[in-house]
């Protein structure tokens, strides 16, 4: 299927690794000039040569998401080099080790979850936008949890409410955006084969799977597939959706 995206520009945050690079994979098999952000800078780098080694246009950014000027440097440099800026995935994030009750959570350790996670999505969106609706045509997919949406884990409250809010920003952005040719929508993941749970016993692994409905973890290319669907003109009339990706488990039991 040929999702119309061929010469489209597409900005990632956290793109250097995970499910960010697995999006500019899939991005970029579409036809689309990326913009890869993260804050190794080196990362990102690195993640952009092999893109271009498989023939992708690739502007690698080094930054913090959670900054505001930031945000604005980036958007108006990749509008700069590449004359427009028409998808926005927000997927920057940081993992949840150490766990706390919120009784013992540190308010540097909620300020930082919600930095990286809700108040980046704000910030990059707000900057793309006026990027987007001067040529009509706008794209943009946030990044919850089934952490949200199965009802939260003990321990991380700050990356439950960080996802909470984004889902719910995400709702009222569409229905601001969506005359101008734009739409917003979420992804809510669950349990991803990426670098934030390789550490995970086997036995951990093991449990993970068998608790899913479909019997295995999600891969970063199942959640990019997605995620290029929604920036498709196939998907031109889903906007202010939450879609879950994660093989029907939407709970966060652990027994074995």
């Amino acid at each position: 299927m040929d999702f119309g995206l061929q010469g489209r520009v597409a900005l990632v945050t956290g793109g250097a690794r995970g499910i960010g690079l697995a999006e500019g994979q899939a991005l970029a098999a579409e036809g689309c000039v990326l913009a890869l952000v993260d804050l190794d800078g080196e990362a990102a780098e690195a993640a952009a040569a092999g893109l271009r080694a498989a023939g992708a246009r690739v502007e690698p950014f080094a930054g913090d998401a959670a900054d505001e000027a930031t945000a604005r440097r980036v958007v108006d440099e990749v509008v700069r080099r590449c004359g427009r800026l028409d998808i926005l995935v927000n997927n920057a994030g940081i993992g949840v080790k150490p766990a706390w009750p919120v009784a013992d959570m540190p308010y540097e350790a909620w300020q930082r979850m919600l930095g990286v996670h809700m108040d980046s999505t704000f910030l990059w969106s707000r900057a793309a936008i006026p990027a987007m609706a001067a040529h009509g045509f706008g794209r943009i997919v946030n990044t919850s949890s089934m952490n949200f949406t199965g009802g939260g884990r003990p321990g991380v409250a700050h990356y439950s409410a960080a996802k909470a809010g984004i889902a719910g920003f995400t709702r009222t952005l569409a229905k601001e955006v969506g005359a101008m040719g734009i739409t917003a929508n979420a992804v809510a993941p669950g349990y991803v084969a990426t670098d934030l749970i390789a550490g995970f016993t086997p036995q951990m692994h093991a449990l993970l799977a068998r608790q899913n409905p479909v019997g295995r973890t999600c891969r970063p290319d199942e959640v990019a597939a997605a995620v290029a669907f929604l920036c498709s003109r196939q998907a031109a009339f889903i906007n202010g959706a939450l879609l879950c990706i994660d093989g029907g488990r939407r709970d966060f039991a652990w027994e074995a």
